[in-house]
């Protein structure tokens, strides 16, 4: 093993070893820039987790208390339901308080053990969202409005008369996106609408302890980064409030999100104003539970958004622009740089899988050789200046020791050495790219597999899940042993000496432990990787001997060949 490989070794043990460090699956609060993020002390109150107070220009009272999973047992607890369906959704919608109860997920299953169901969007006690209106210095919860009910094909209307509120909601073609419209008779010039989101969601995952470390409410201030804050991380004695032109806001755990977005150009359809947010006492290992609501403004009395309640898909969360595919903006500070190379291997990966109709392991299988092949004519070209180097090392002593005492002159004859042999001074440093290249690939595929549905629950040979850890420990020992298997052919015929040696035995053995209970499919893709560079690793030794360098000296003595 060379020097350029046992770097390159090295640096991805580092990458791996450091990312868990570095991006726990508990995120940290994210803090907006201080003159959009105020500290507002809440009034006291003996209820549990009450709602924060919110105050802002459009908004001239304090937000009454939310419903908690402590308050009085609300009347909507035996109101009629009404049913918004499509394709992939069938919402259920409550006449109290004109707002969605669940939402079920024809096309996803609920991977708790022991459950045999559809996915359903919920919490676990209460509506999703609860709606009041902030009135002066008034504010109205909707919850103890009793709503008439009238439905039709894809929509449905709910109606009061005190106060007069109409509220209707309408799926859009056959995705996850349902309109919801509204109106307020007699709404005077500041009414705004309060919106309470969720304070946690219900996990429907067979690891829920690692579910529940990815809730956290997401939001989009106009030309500014998504901010992404954990629940667990909100301060449960002083409430966040974030003002601007909030162009959408949403809770999500580890797949699925519900987001509310306002529709541009639509009466009614103002962007949010603030977010209000506060934490919950934790009681259970992590924070699951918060409290956040969302102000928008009332325009002539209406209001409008768009409730996207689904998976956390690329592509469908892509097609609503507004930067909502990044709603779990993970890597944290170098989410800058990881971010571009996920969005890029995972569209490469869904563009495989819609073209080829393959399962999702077949396409790892596949990209992991597709990789190897393209970077082959670097690798070459690393190997063949690895050996030139080797050639040199002799004249290079040389030079370095004739002007040890004359740094220019050295680097003068070393840059004729150099070029006299087709090379740069910077020829070893190139040389170790190619071996460097799949790195990023890797370092993104690691939070791919973390957080992207399109693998949730896969199935693939023996593995009941390619999200998941494999069950048998099969792919991370093939990814171990194929490591050694590489690395020991390439020692075969390079100079080493007991460090390297060494290393070529403590690093497979390390990555092994290290991926023992990464995703199988990320350990799949790595074996894959090691396995397709074999051939190419045995033609490099077998010209790299066919030079005449010398070969790997042993405890034993010469190599016989």
């Amino acid at each position: 093993m060379d020097k350029r490989t046992l770097l390159a070794l090295v640096l991805m043990a580092i990458v791996i070893v450091v990312t868990p460090m570095l991006f726990p699956s508990s995120r940290r609060a994210t803090r907006t820039p201080a003159d959009t993020t105020k500290r507002a002390t809440p009034e006291p109150s003996t209820a549990a987790a009450p709602a924060p107070e919110v105050r802002s220009e459009s908004t001239t009272a304090a937000v009454a208390q939310r419903p908690t999973a402590t308050s009085p047992v609300r009347p909507w607890a035996a109101a009629e339901t009404a049913v918004v369906s499509t394709r992939v959704t069938r919402y259920t919608l409550l006449s109290f308080g004109a707002t969605p109860l669940a939402v079920r997920l024809n096309t996803y299953r609920d991977l708790r053990p022991g459950v045999r169901d559809t996915m359903v969007i919920r919490q676990r006690d209460g509506a999703l969202l609860h709606y009041r209106l902030a009135v002066g210095a008034d504010t109205v919860s909707l919850d103890t409005v009793a709503f008439a009910v009238r439905q039709s094909a894809g929509a449905a209307t709910f109606t009061s008369s005190v106060p007069v509120v109409s509220i209707n909601y309408t799926a859009l073609a056959d995705g996850y996106v349902t309109a919801v419209q509204g109106s307020v008779t007699g709404a005077p010039p500041g009414a705004t609408l309060l919106i309470d989101l969720p304070q946690q969601l219900r996990s429907g995952e067979a690891d829920t302890l690692d579910d529940a470390r990815h809730l956290a409410y997401t939001f989009k201030i106009r030309q500014r980064d998504v901010t992404s804050i954990s629940l667990g991380k909100l301060d449960t004695a002083t409430a966040r409030l974030d003002t601007g032109t909030i162009t959408w806001v949403a809770v999500r755990n580890k797949y699925f999100l519900l987001a509310l977005i306002p529709v541009r150009g639509a009466a009614g359809g103002n962007a949010f104003t603030a977010l209000a947010m506060r934490g919950d006492p934790r009681r259970s290992r992590v924070g699951d539970r918060a409290a956040a609501t969302a102000v928008q403004p009332l325009t002539n009395g209406s209001f409008a958004f768009n409730l996207y309640v689904g998976p956390q898909a690329w592509e469908e969360l892509h097609a609503l622009d507004d930067d909502l595919e990044n709603v779990n903006p993970y890597a944290g500070w170098l989410h800058g740089v990881v971010q571009p190379f996920a969005t890029i291997v995972m569209r490469v990966l869904l563009w495989m899988r819609r073209t080829s109709g393959v399962n999702y392991g077949w396409v790892l299988v596949i990209f992991g050789v597709a990789v190897r092949l393209l970077l082959w004519p670097l690798n070459q070209r690393a190997m063949r200046t690895s050996i030139q180097m080797q050639r040199l090392q002799p004249e290079l002593a040389e030079v370095q020791k004739r002007y040890k005492t004359d740094p220019d002159k050295q680097r003068e004859a070393l840059v004729k050495l150099y070029q006299a042999h087709g090379m740069s001074p910077l020829s070893p440093l190139m040389g170790c790219m190619p071996m460097l290249l799949p790195m990023p690939v890797l370092f993104a595929l690691y939070f791919v597999f973390q957080n992207t549905i399109e693998f949730r629950g896969v199935q693939f040979l023996w593995l009941p899940d390619i999200s998941l850890r494999d069950p048998y420990y099969i792919t991370p020992l093939v990814m171990g042993v194929s490591m050694f298997v590489l690395s020991w052919i390439g020692m075969r015929s390079a100079p080493q000496n007991p460090q390297t040696k060494m290393m070529t035995y403590m690093m497979p053995a390390m990555f092994t432990v290290m991926f023992l209970n990464f995703a199988s499919g990320l350990n799949l893709y790595y074996a894959v990787q090691n396995i397709a560079a074999l051939p190419q690793q045995w033609l490099l030794s077998r010209e790299r001997q066919r030079a005449g360098l010398p070969p790997a000296s042993s405890a034993s003595g010469p190599r016989r060949g």
